[in-house]
């Protein structure tokens, strides 16, 4: 039998339930970690000793919850040992909302706990009684979950239905766990997911968007997305995906858009990207089925990022991603179409197209385009143009291209025109931004302050007119010769 390496804090905390009379097994997924030779993420250890008992043994503990989970806390500097769950022996009654035991119950033994657990590879225990006594580790594994770990294979502890039908999130676990270790998930374990997938519906909005994150942050997330449309789960995370299965592109694609869309996350986990630009890449083209006109090599996708953009919105808001991590997501897909040519945009349009994106969004925007192109299998992920323009940025990024940057601010607008604050001053801020963004060198105290009076001696239908007139001035790198190259490349 293997001999594994478990940390102090680990073999300190099983030697004290030990010497007090208790069983003390590692269990669940830092099991599974430790037999494919991966560090565990997290540890987790089962005792037959009941909550109260924990507490006594370890003063320093924390005990909230009605699963009988005690959080010992030991003081490590790895994160991942600073809090260490212990949880008495258990299992479960009936799920009669598809989600949460109707009650919990004590167990005698580790293997009827074993047998409440999701899936074989995560139903095993090492014996710390053994591993304290210098003795070959013992694994308890009754469901051979070894095996399974041999043939890299997910497969469900006992009947599939039922353990579905006790907590439906588990369909969702078994493609992320099939992702994460790069595993099939076996045949009778797909059936069963495909005949009860109708009680997704029961899961809160909030444990399918836990699990869709920690699918898409897997090195394989591609082929988990692939997984989560063939088994029809999709449906229930994001189903406006699925407008992009069969639709066809035109001559600069040879993908679907569906496909296209997961090739495109699948680069972007390639490099290793954040969760935010890897869900950007995902849901970069999801606009594109809806303004899609016409068929065959000629077809176009008129204004698919702005519509994309709202329903990649609508979606996360619907699955309750927090509110940054939305308008992020959204604004990638919104100003991922952008064009750039060496020799046809000025300075004061790349400050123009930094002032419309953020500065701080720059490299995710390029990172996402970087997608988009891989996922269309062209050759060059990063273009000579792409390269340039990322000079440009260097060159002009400490230019000022936002009102925070001027020379003059919103206050002394105020005390200049003894104003106070509304709409005039940010009319007038917009309209000194403009000029500035055409030459920074406007950018000082004693300009502004003239163009302020200037300005300030316009009525406020003539200020709201040149405000006005500069909103709709469209930025350089979106006009002219960007709407010939969408006509030529059938976007817009």
């Amino acid at each position: 039998m293997k001999e594994f390496s478990v940390p102090k804090e680990i073999e300190n905390i099983g030697e004290i339930l030990v010497k007090g009379g208790y069983d003390a097994y590692l269990v669940g997924g830092c099991v599974r970690d430790l037999l494919i030779g991966e560090k565990p993420k997290d540890w987790d250890i089962t005792t037959d000793a009941h909550p109260e008992k924990i507490q006594k043994l370890f003063p320093e503990s924390v005990y909230e919850n009605e699963f009988g989970t005690v959080g010992v806390k030991t003081r490590s500097e790895d994160p991942t040992l600073k809090v260490v769950e212990i949880t008495t022996f258990r299992i479960e009654g009936t799920y009669s909302d598809k989600r949460h035991p109707d009650e919990v119950k004590f167990a005698k033994t580790i293997e009827e706990d074993l047998s409440r657990r999701d899936f074989t590879v995560n139903a095993m225990a090492i014996n710390l009684k053994n591993k304290i006594s210098n003795l070959k580790n013992d694994i308890v594994d009754p469901y051979s979950g070894q095996k399974d770990l041999k043939n890299k294979i997910i497969r469900t502890v006992g009947d599939a239905e039922k353990r579905f039908q006790e907590d439906a999130l588990r369909m969702l676990r078994a493609v992320r766990f099939s992702a994460q270790l790069g595993f099939e998930i076996e045949k009778e374990t797909q059936k069963a997911i495909k005949k009860n997938i109708v009680l997704l519906k029961h899961i809160a909005e909030e444990r399918i968007r836990d699990e869709f994150q920690k699918l898409i942050m897997t090195s394989r997330s591609a082929e988990g997305a692939f997984t989560l449309q063939e088994l029809g789960l999709l449906e229930y995370i994001i189903p406006e995906l699925l407008e992009g299965v069969g639709c066809t592109q035109n001559k600069h694609h040879v993908y679907t858009v569906f496909e296209h869309n997961v090739r495109a996350l699948e680069y972007a986990t390639e490099k290793n990207y954040s969760f935010e630009v890897r869900l950007a890449a995902l849901l970069h083209d999801v606009g594109k089925p809806r303004t899609k006109n016409g068929t065959g090599e000629n077809a176009t996708f008129y204004n698919h990022e702005m519509v994309g953009a709202r329903i990649a919105k609508d979606a996360l808001d619907r699955l309750r991603f927090p509110r940054d991590v939305v308008q992020r997501v959204r604004h990638l897909i919104r100003y991922h179409m952008f064009y750039y040519n060496v020799g046809e945009v000025s300075e004061a349009g790349v400050r123009r197209f930094i002032a419309r994106v953020g500065v701080e969004n720059i490299d995710d925007i390029l990172n996402v385009r970087e997608a988009d192109r891989v996922g269309s299998k062209v050759p060059k992920a990063f273009p000579y143009k792409l390269r340039h323009l990322l000079f440009m940025i260097d060159k002009v990024r400490h230019d000022p291209v936002h009102p925070k940057m001027l020379a003059v601010k919103g206050d002394e607008i105020m005390r200049l025109l003894n104003i106070p604050a509304g709409p005039r001053v940010g009319d007038i801020l917009f309209v000194l931004l403009e000029e500035v963004l055409d030459d920074p060198s406007k950018n000082n105290k004693e300009y502004l302050e003239e163009k302020v009076r200037e300005f300030g001696a316009l009525s406020p239908l003539e200020l709201k007119k040149l405000a006005d007139e500069g909103r709709k001035k469209k930025d350089l790198i979106e006009e002219g010769v960007e709407n010939d190259m969408k006509k030529r490349y059938f976007v817009k």
